[in-house]
């Protein structure tokens, strides 16, 4: 579910959505969420001051915290 909500908000967010991609890291205590967009996205995704990325990662804490889980949420270049 998480990860359909990143993509979801990162496709929402990008000029070129066919580009966003989401790798899912299980751990043993939480998940990591690996994002990946275009590299000229990558300033969309992440805002002034990492604004966007702050909300996404609020959003995803939400999320994952309803399903009793601890997620992050990484965006690589």
């Amino acid at each position: 579910m998480e990860k359909d909500l990143i993509e979801y908000l990162a496709k929402s967010l990008v000029d070129d959505p066919s580009q966003v991609n989401v790798n899912v890291v299980e751990g043993e205590k939480s998940t990591i969420l690996e994002l990946r967009v275009a590299a000229g996205d990558v300033g969309k995704v992440i805002g002034k001051h990492g604004r966007i990325a702050k909300a996404i990662r609020t959003v995803l804490q939400a999320a994952s915290a309803k399903a009793g889980k601890h997620t992050t949420l990484e965006i690589l270049d």
